[in-house]
C-alpha cells in the first residue's frame, strides 16, 4: 500500500511549522497555471527525474529523514514517482492524493486551476 496524504492534510501541514518537503513533479509549463507557494516546495519535473534518475533530487529528499509529499496535477504522476522512489529504497515518501487540482478545489482556490 502506497503511503498517501489527503489535500486537506497537506493544507494543515502547510499552515504548520512542520519540517517536510513538498516535491512538485509537474512539468515547468504547468507551474505557471497553478502553484503552491511555500519555502518547503521543491520542483523536480517527472521528465527530468526519469531521464537523470533520483540522484538529481535534493540531499534532503535523498536522506530519507524528512517526510516528502509528492504532488502533481491529479495525483497520478506523483503516485508513480512515489512508488518508483520507494522501490529505489527511499523512505518517508508520500503521495498527495488528488494533486494540486484537488487541493485548489478543497483547500485553496487561489493556487489556480487548469
Amino acid at each position: 500500500m502506497l503511503p498517501e496524504i489527503t489535500v486537506t492534510q497537506l493544507g494543515e501541514k502547510l499552515k504548520s511549522d512542520e519540517t517536510f518537503i513538498l516535491l512538485d513533479v509537474r512539468e515547468l509549463p504547468e507551474l505557471g497555471q497553478a502553484r503552491i507557494e511555500d519555502p518547503r516546495l521543491e520542483v523536480m519535473p517527472t521528465s527530468r527525474l526519469a531521464s537523470e534518475g533520483p540522484t538529481v533530487l535534493s540531499e534532503s529528499v535523498q536522506s530519507g529523514v524528512i517526510p516528502v509529499y509528492i504532488l502533481c496535477h491529479h495525483g497520478n504522476r506523483s503516485m508513480q514517482v512515489a512508488m518508483w522512489l520507494i522501490k529505489q529504497g527511499y523512505k518517508n515518501i508520500f503521495n498527495v492524493r488528488g494533486g494540486i487540482d484537488d487541493y485548489a478545489r478543497k483547500v485553496d482556490q487561489s493556487v489556480g486551476f487548469y
